[in-house]
């Protein structure tokens, strides 16, 4: 790329990750010396499929295919969830080859041996799409087109998410390693961490292993002006971030290893006594949309009898 080139980031997020896509930008821009534009992309105007079961899974799960359109058609883009921290030159990501494809997504899934033994890790670990490298200019995606086309019962929400099925098999190049994805797993090669899964972020649990590495930049931000405590103390209150949070990044790194156990288990109490509970909002919503969706299959059954 020439130096008047732009890397353009879009950023998949809800309210309660913003101060997330800080330290993600952060650490971007701190690996690189490249131009490099953040555009988050919250709360954008998603229509909602007819069908529930089609429903977003999160409150931006819909929001890369929007991409395309919001760039103009024009260029290239990267795609991030907010829940990510970068460790190399996005470079390496932006300049890889499409051969013919028009998006890029990750290889394979590695280090299930460690990965899946951590708390809160799911039954199985999919082929993820949380880091995407799309060509703008030939992606016609329209997201208004695409829930229009699910409502005809042409494709389902897997379908769409897990499958990319609005692009046959040759308009799809599975290159991105899983080092630009690396699922829970950090080693000398990593290049972004993806703390997927939610329930042991590292700012709403005291349950990550690889939290230090977050709060290590927490406090890098921190200690050169770039995150005022205040943004951490806000987004607390707000019941996005839990409130043994400050208590990480002011003493985590003072704490001798062999009393980290405990002083995990002393924030985990804390905020259970300060009535905490992690992804509350979100939590919420889901247990709604799985309530639309037991009276949706309802009526649909009591229309067959």
């Amino acid at each position: 790329m020439s130096s008047n080139d732009v890397i353009y980031v879009y950023v998949g997020a809800d309210r309660s990750q913003q101060a997330a896509i800080k330290v993600l930008e952060y650490s971007i821009k701190r690996h690189t010396t490249a131009r490099v534009e953040i555009i988050p992309m919250i709360d954008l105007d998603v229509p909602k499929p007819k069908d529930p079961r089609n429903a977003q899974r999160t409150g931006f799960s819909y929001s890369r295919f929007c991409i395309p359109k919001l760039a103009g058609y024009s260029g290239k883009a990267i795609y991030m969830d907010a829940d990510m921290q970068v460790f190399k030159d996005i470079l390496e990501l932006w300049d890889l080859p499409f051969n013919g494809a028009k998006v890029l997504i990750q290889q394979q899934v590695k280090h299930l041996d460690v990965s899946m033994i951590k708390d809160n890790a799911p039954a199985k670990r999919i082929k993820q799409c949380a880091v995407m490298l799309l060509d703008c200019e030939r992606l016609n995606w329209d997201i208004v087109s695409i829930i229009n086309d699910m409502d005809k019962s042409r494709y389902d929400y897997e379908q769409l998410m897990y499958e990319m099925c609005i692009l046959s098999e040759d308009e799809i190049g599975y290159t991105i390693p899983f080092e630009w994805n690396s699922l829970e797993y950090f080693d000398e090669d990593t290049c972004l961490i993806h703390y997927t899964d939610m329930g042991t972020q590292p700012w709403v649990s005291t349950r990550n292993p690889l939290g230090e590495i977050w709060f290590k930049e927490v406090r890098r931000m921190i200690a050169d002006g770039s995150l005022d405590p205040v943004v951490l103390e806000n987004e607390i209150r707000a019941g996005h971030f839990r409130p043994s949070l400050m208590r990480d990044i002011r003493y985590g790194h003072r704490i001798p290893r062999f009393l980290h156990s405990l002083f995990n288990k002393k924030n985990a109490l804390f905020d259970s006594i300060s009535g905490y509970e992690p992804h509350r909002s979100v939590y919420a919503k889901k247990r709604e949309r799985n309530q639309t969706i037991k009276e949706y299959e309802k009526i649909l059954q009591e229309s067959k009898e």
